[in-house]
């Protein structure tokens, strides 16, 4: 597999929002005003970013989630969007992040960075239903022309979980000959 690219899928991986833990929804809403310029123009509104129900979630810091704002958008794959998503495909919050230099995932929540990766039951990173992904032409990836291994296509993710030193030690083995 390899990974999609944003001119062609233009963010499909938006399409339902992403659950947020509570404790990130307040990052975000106290960074609103570093966020706010580079929201669309109907999110304007720090209120108007999540839903109101809240889920339990045990592997988000503060055990609950709330949602993104899902907006409908005819342009978009699927007709929706979360309410991040810019009219060029961006989201709002990585690129006021990479504007006020900080890592451009400083204010992502765990699930868009994770995604299309997830977490089993026991909060172990995973890909599940690698076919599925692979068939869905919005999917976030697509058939390389030779294998290549998850690792490698997630390293970025993995680096940014795990830290370097335990991504490089994951990484040597498994590159060991069994």
């Amino acid at each position: 597999m390899q990974r999609c690219k944003l001119r062609q899928c233009r963010a499909a991986c938006c399409l339902h929002g992403v659950w947020v833990g509570i404790l990130e929804a307040e990052k975000i809403l106290q960074s609103a005003y570093q966020i706010i310029p580079y929201a669309p123009p109907v999110l304007q509104d720090p209120a108007s970013w999540f839903e109101d129900a809240q889920e339990s979630d045990p592997f988000l810091p503060g055990g609950m989630a709330v949602h993104t704002r899902v907006l409908d958008n005819p342009k978009h794959w699927g007709g929706t969007a979360c309410g991040f998503l810019r009219a060029d495909h961006k989201c709002a919050l990585q690129v006021a992040a990479n504007a006020a230099g900080l890592h451009p995932w400083h204010f992502k929540p765990l699930y868009c960075i994770l995604h299309p990766l997830d977490l089993d039951e026991q909060g172990r990173i995973t890909l599940d239903q690698t076919s599925l992904l692979l068939d869905e032409p919005g999917s976030c990836l697509r058939p390389a022309p030779s294998p290549i291994p998850l690792w490698v296509t997630f390293e970025e993710e993995l680096r940014y979980f795990l830290g370097d030193a335990r991504y490089d030690e994951l990484k040597n083995q498994l590159n060991e000959p069994s």
